[in-house]
C-alpha cells in the first residue's frame, strides 16, 4: 500500500470512528464495528493504531477539527464571525440534536471522555478550549466557556426530551440564553 493510500485509508477509518463514537457512544462500538464501517477487516486496525484508546482520541480530534474548520480557518475577522453564528445556529438546531453522529463531539462525547483514559480526558479538555476560544468575542475566555456550556447544556437536554415540543422548547431557551450571553457579557 502506497503512503497515499495509507493516509487516505487511516483518514477514512477516523471518519467512520469519529461517527459511530457519537452515534453509539466509545464504550459500545467495537473496533471491528468501526473497520467494517470503514470497508476494512479487523486485521488492518493494528496499522494505524496502537489500541482502541488511541483510536478514540484520534477520532475525537478528527471530529473536533471538522466542526470547527469553517471558525478556525476563516481568512477575516468578519468570516470567522460569519462562521461563529453559522456554527451557534447549527448546534442549537434539531437536525444537530437529532444527528448525534454528525454533530459536536463533546456533545456526544464529553461524558464517556471524563470517565477514560487519560488521553481521552485531555483531548476533551484540549477540545473545551479550542471551542470556547472560537465562541468567546474580543479577549473573555469565560464568554466562550459560559456560550459552550449553555449550548452543549441545551442540546445535552434538547436529546432527553420526550417530544419534539419539548425538544423545541429546550433549544429556544439555549438560543435566547447564548443570545443574551453573547450580547450583555461583562467582564
Amino acid at each position: 500500500m502506497s503512503e497515499a493510500e495509507k493516509r487516505k485509508t487511516h483518514k477514512r477509518i477516523l471518519d467512520q470512528a469519529a461517527r459511530i463514537f457519537r452515534e453509539k457512544g466509545t464504550e459500545t462500538t467495537s473496533v471491528s464495528d468501526v473497520m467494517q464501517a470503514a470497508g476494512l477487516t479487523h486485521g488492518g486496525f493494528y496499522r494505524h493504531f496502537k489500541s482502541k484508546d488511541d483510536l478514540v482520541v484520534a477520532a475525537f480530534r478528527n471530529a473536533v477539527d471538522g466542526v470547527l474548520a469553517d471558525m478556525e480557518d476563516a481568512a477575516s475577522d468578519e468570516e470567522r464571525e460569519k462562521a461563529r453564528e453559522a456554527y451557534i445556529d447549527t448546534y442549537l438546531s434539531m437536525c444537530h440534536v437529532d444527528n448525534r453522529g454528525e454533530g459536536c463531539p463533546l456533545a456526544a462525547l464529553a461524558g464517556e471522555l471524563s470517565r477514560g483514559q487519560v488521553g481521552g480526558r485531555r483531548e476533551g479538555c484540549d477540545a473545551m478550549q479550542r471551542v470556547s476560544q472560537q465562541l468567546k468575542q474580543a479577549e473573555d475566555t469565560a464568554q466562550g466557556i459560559a456560550t459552550l456550556a449553555l449550548m452543549l447544556g441545551t442540546v445535552t437536554l434538547a436529546r432527553l426530551a420526550e417530544n419534539v415540543n419539548v425538544a423545541d422548547c429546550v433549544l429556544d431557551a439555549g438560543r435566547n440564553g447564548v443570545e443574551l450571553i453573547q450580547r450583555d457579557w461583562v467582564d
